[in-house]
């Protein structure tokens, strides 16, 4: 493939019910073709089952999944609790935070969380508007980038 038709590959992560990533996935569809893939990456079998029907291309449950899929990534999506150890009430693990936090690929982390942190300087906004800031402020500009 030369470098002008390399697929890119967006690993969207999320825990627990899965609603944060399928809204992620379901925004991100309506603004990539089909030469982005988006792998859904769920701490569980029930985050990935919801965003793989809201669009991701394949979906992957669990630690070992997360830890090896995320190396093959360009862009990470997913709230900030998938780069603390134990978010989640447990579900990230400290393996998958740090091999999140550790891969090359570029991160835009949405600052929801229902551990105990409060992230200073960040407003708080409902999820559709943190994903439209996402998708418009981060996000294309990336896709534009390279």
């Amino acid at each position: 493939m030369t470098e002008k038709t390399k697929i890119k590959r967006i690993c969207v992560i999320d825990g627990q019910g899965g609603g944060i990533g399928s809204a992620i996935i379901k925004r991100l569809r309506e603004v990539v073709d089909d030469t982005i893939e988006i792998l859904a990456l769920g701490t569980n079998a029930i985050a990935t089952s919801q965003m793989l029907k809201t669009g991701a291309n394949r979906g992957a449950s669990g630690e070992n999944s997360i830890i090896h899929t995320v190396k093959q990534a360009d862009i990470i999506i997913g709230p900030i609790g998938i780069v603390l150890a134990n978010a989640m009430m447990g579900e990230v693990t400290p393996q998958i935070s740090k091999s999140v936090s550790e891969c090359r690929a570029k991160k835009l982390l949405l600052p929801i969380s229902q551990e105990n942190i409060e992230i200073i300087g960040v407003s708080s906004s409902p999820l559709p508007h943190l994903i439209e800031e996402l998708i418009e402020n981060n996000f294309k500009e990336f896709i534009k980038n390279e």
